[in-house]
């Protein structure tokens, strides 16, 4: 198991974080996603291509996508997580919302849990305690990912706000602060128009750091780009990526790992001034 520390220590740009989905309904790349051999290749591709972590979901959350049972959740990783342990050095982490499903990822090697559920929960914190995990905050409003949140004192406020609570709860929890990270929850709770005015306050979010940012192929890209197809919005999702590595991000989450690579190498050349 890998510790935040660890894995954050000597990084001179932000880690890039390959999605790995085991789900057939997401939004974006779900449809071969619970065959064996394309979960192998998948893995493949983005360790060749320079993820720094792999981000396995088991259970979709895009917009207009029915929850399914944890028991469904739990028998996906039962399948696919002991071979992607298997194949991969990187650290792992679990995109769930789920003490349960936490639990048996953790008890399977994974480092991180990535936390959607957008709140603090004991039980998920007792879990994170015990294995000495990384933990990921993301910020939802109390909403799912097709209900918009309100904000009366502003979005970026609230966010600020949730990442202040969650560490304060955490650290009295007993849970180390170094193991903590924030996401903005881009595509969670709100309107396209608050979801770039987060994008734009990378450099006040990340004060919380490290900052976690995850917008890659989401809707915001597709209203700015007007391109309809997830699938298709390459470009745009590279870009929103470097305007928040520019901004102090640390973690971007991403479909294309290859393209935010190279991103990024370019973005920290142009910071140094050298090659």
């Amino acid at each position: 198991m890998f510790s935040f520390e660890k894995i954050l220590s000597g990084r001179s740009r932000p880690l890039v974080m390959g999605i790995l989905n085991i789900t057939p309904d997401s939004f974006s790349d779900g449809e071969a996603a619970l065959d064996i051999d394309a979960v192998k290749k998948k893995l493949n591709i983005l360790c060749c291509e320079g993820a720094d972590i792999i981000d396995v979901g088991a259970c979709s959350t895009a917009p207009n996508n029915k929850l399914v049972p944890e028991e469904t959740e739990l028998r996906r990783l039962e399948m696919f997580l002991p071979v992607i342990m298997k194949l991969t050095d990187l650290p792992v982490s679990i995109d769930t919302f789920r003490p349960g499903v936490a639990r048996y990822a953790l008890s399977c090697g994974v480092s991180i849990v990535n936390d959607e559920s957008g709140c603090f929960n004991a039980e998920m914190a007792a879990c994170v305690k015990e294995f000495g995990a990384g933990w990921i905050f993301m910020h939802t409003g109390g909403v799912s990912s097709n209900q918009l949140a309100q904000y009366p004192d502003g979005v970026v406020a609230s966010v600020c706000r949730f990442f202040e609570d969650m560490k304060i709860e955490a650290v009295k929890f007993g849970i180390n602060e170094a193991s903590l990270s924030y996401d903005c929850g881009i595509g969670f709770g709100k309107t396209r128009l608050q979801e770039l005015e987060l994008l734009c306050a990378c450099r006040e979010l990340s004060r919380f750091s490290p900052l976690l940012v995850g917008v890659s192929r989401k809707r915001l890209v597709g209203e700015i780009t007007g391109v309809e197809v997830p699938s298709q919005r390459v470009a745009g999702s590279v870009a929103a990526g470097a305007v928040a590595a520019s901004r102090g991000a640390k973690i971007l989450r991403v479909h294309d790992v290859k393209e935010t690579v190279e991103a990024l190498r370019v973005l920290e050349a142009v910071e140094r001034g050298a090659l």
